[in-house]
């Protein structure tokens, strides 16, 4: 599928408005930034969590603990994948005690996060985990509801949500675009 049949649904600036609200949602939600840790979701969630306890760190002048999290072997469809793809897990805090954000790029059937919970789980008990998100698509297939969220897009099932970011990709944006004939969108974007 070509980008002319993407349809773009945010820019660079957009993404940074997005994420610079939420980073104000998230202290306002938690009075402070106290015991607050962020923890994204490998592989573009990742990147906006650092991205965002950047700007809680300017906004508060505290700085806040990052992890990344690879949830592949958490997911609950590992059995039927071929070969899942792994990468490191870092969480290099004590999540014992803290306010962990996890972070992810497009939540859509809830099936990412539940695994991702999953995975923190093992690492200790958090106070609390929030969900912060770009994109929130619907279509929940589990009862998981971001708590901080940078643009719902109703969807359909047949439309696929890719996000780019400058890190990976050289330009950020979010479009929308409908699957390929054969039910597959262009890319592994889209959340779970």
């Amino acid at each position: 599928m070509s980008d002319i049949q993407a349809k773009l649904l945010m820019d660079e600036q957009d993404i940074d408005r997005a994420l610079i609200r939420i980073a104000h949602e998230i202290i306002e939600a938690n009075k402070g930034a106290e015991l607050l840790a962020v923890v994204g979701i490998v592989t573009r969630g990742d990147i906006l969590a650092r991205r965002i306890a950047k700007l809680i760190e300017q906004i508060e002048g505290i700085e806040i603990p990052v992890g990344l999290l690879d949830i592949s072997l958490y997911r609950d469809d590992v059995g039927t994948r071929i070969t899942p793809m792994l990468t490191s897990t870092n969480i290099p805090f004590n999540v014992d005690g803290k306010r962990i954000v996890l972070v992810d790029d497009v939540l859509y059937t809830g099936r990412t996060i539940r695994a991702a919970l999953d995975a923190i789980m093992d690492f200790g008990r958090p106070a609390s985990i929030q969900l912060a998100v770009l994109v929130d698509r619907g279509h929940r297939e589990l009862p998981i509801r971001a708590d901080y969220v940078g643009k719902n897009v109703p969807s359909s099932r047949n439309e696929h949500i890719s996000l780019s970011l400058a890190e990976i990709d050289g330009a950020s944006s979010v479009k929308i675009s409908i699957l390929s004939p054969a039910g597959q969108p262009d890319s592994n974007q889209g959340g779970e």
